[in-house]
């Protein structure tokens, strides 16, 4: 029986994102079927997973600001958030190979999220598709990775500093996206945001029960340790604006959010 966690290290290195998307939708079909151990394996770092040669990887002040009134400024947005699901697929995936210790329910849901990760890539890429464009087509940045890589020591802090931090971020700007994607009538890239809204809220509460479960296993107080960790290792801080609601539903405290709504004053 092949084990669960090679299977998500074999996902996390492929290469072409068509191979990656099916290798994962076959993980977690034979991860529910009970085809899959628990074996551990060994655990390598990663500095970089298994992506395609192109997109080109720059630094973030390098990425070109372009409007939406064109296709391909529409096109450029959207492949920026193309290529945030497919880090968030390889986040998932590490999650799942790198914290061995954790229990099988971790498993099920990161598994899920991977999936629905890849789910989200893909309807992003058709969309790139109908303005002539393809994954790889703009350059892109590498911050999600790098981020991942960073918190390879410990899945409090991956938990915190990935989901609850750098995925939170989707809550908070995907709105106003669809509100500027919807003003110049591109009503079906409206209808796609709003799908990774809906399930990136799940993705983010998923983060946020793992956090607070390892917050109760050590002994440690939710909050002072959320913002520990943030005051630690996310340079600048957390910015506004936040959504409120969105985090809400996501699992967010009442006093982190209160503690957000102050940073936004």
């Amino acid at each position: 029986m092949d084990s669960v966690y090679q299977r998500a290290y074999e996902a996390l290195m492929h290469v072409q994102v068509e191979q990656k998307a099916q290798a994962v939708f076959a993980l977690l079909e034979d991860w529910r079927e009970q085809r899959l151990s628990m074996e551990p394996t060994q655990v390598v770092s990663i500095v970089q997973p298994g992506r395609p040669d192109r997109p080109e990887l720059v630094a973030l002040k390098l990425l070109k600001a372009r409007g939406l009134g064109s296709h391909e400024g529409r096109a450029s947005l959207l492949h920026s958030i193309a290529h945030i699901e497919f880090n968030a697929v390889n986040l998932a995936l590490d999650a799942v190979y790198r914290f061995q210790q954790m229990p099988a329910e971790f498993i099920d849901d990161w598994l899920r999220v991977a999936s629905e990760e890849a789910y989200h890539f893909q309807l992003l890429r058709e969309q790139l598709a109908g303005y002539g464009y393809d994954y790889g087509d703009f350059p892109a940045h590498n911050g999600l990775w790098e981020t991942t890589h960073e918190t390879d020591f410990d899945v409090l802090a991956r938990m915190a500093l990935v989901p609850r931090t750098l995925e939170a971020r989707g809550l908070d700007v995907t709105p106003d996206m669809m509100k500027k994607l919807r003003a110049v009538g591109e009503i079906r890239a409206v209808a796609v945001l709003h799908i990774l809204l809906r399930d990136e809220v799940g993705h983010v509460a998923v983060g946020t029960k793992w956090f607070n479960w390892l917050c109760v296993q050590r002994g440690l107080d939710k909050f002072d340790t959320f913002k520990m960790l943030i005051d630690t290792h996310l340079k600048g801080g957390l910015k506004p604006p936040f959504n409120i609601e969105a985090r809400r539903e996501a699992g967010f405290s009442e006093v982190e959010l209160a503690w957000l709504m102050t940073l936004s004053n």
